[in-house]
């Protein structure tokens, strides 16, 4: 269970409260929890999969690979049926599945990790070539998500909407469109806005080209 706000005596009356139900222990401020890493400075949370995505290099035997500087190669375009089906598609669904956990701080990879998980069911070779490019990340390996603490005035803002007559539903999506998503998303991300799994090393230098 993770309890986090500004409020910090209304957090040790919460936990107080809860320990009389349910027996708990308190680990203190959270830094590592779901292979992520979490970090704080006095105004913003830091998201980072670091860890996560070096040990899964390693794992199969990515980590001294030639780094590419794209997730997918230009100009790429998979088919269901490219190059030769794979006789057994369970590594191909397991680093997958891990890339999946990635883009949890690595939106960079989310259109490639969704391009290739169209072919779970039945993946072909050119596809895990194309999986295989997650050395990429390798070059990203502490990029994660930022965070910035927002002041309690801008809550308000939904409050004044409602007060103006407008439906909470519609003031929340003002609210996200208006506030939020500048506030996270700034620049050509927002334009475009409108558990670690152990697999086992394999003799990749066949398709790394």
């Amino acid at each position: 269970m993770i309890i986090t706000g500004s409020d910090l005596d209304g957090i040790s009356i919460l936990k107080q409260d809860l320990n009389h139900y349910i027996e708990m222990k308190d680990l203190g401020t959270l830094g590592y929890f779901l292979e992520l890493e979490v970090s704080t400075t006095p105004d913003r949370y830091n998201l980072s999969q670091a860890k996560y995505a070096s040990d899964l290099l390693s794992h199969v035997g990515l980590i001294d690979s030639k780094t590419p500087s794209t997730p997918l190669e230009p100009n790429v375009w998979l088919t269901p049926h490219d190059g030769t089906s794979l006789r057994d598609p369970t590594l191909y669904g397991t680093l997958v599945g891990s890339l999946v956990y990635l883009t949890v701080t690595h939106p960079d990879i989310a259109y490639v990790v969704h391009l290739v998980s169209q072919f779970l069911s039945a993946p072909y070779t050119t596809h895990f070539a194309t999986v295989l490019r997650i050395r990429y990340i390798k070059g990203t390996l502490f990029h994660g998500l930022h965070f910035q603490f927002i002041p309690f005035l801008s809550y308000m803002h939904i409050l004044m909407l409602i007060g103006l007559g407008i439906p909470p539903i519609d003031a929340l999506q003002l609210f996200f469109d208006f506030f939020l998503v500048p506030h996270l998303f700034p620049g050509k991300v927002r334009n475009r806005l409108s558990q670690l799994v152990l697999v086992p090393k394999l003799n990749t230098e066949h398709w790394l080209k």
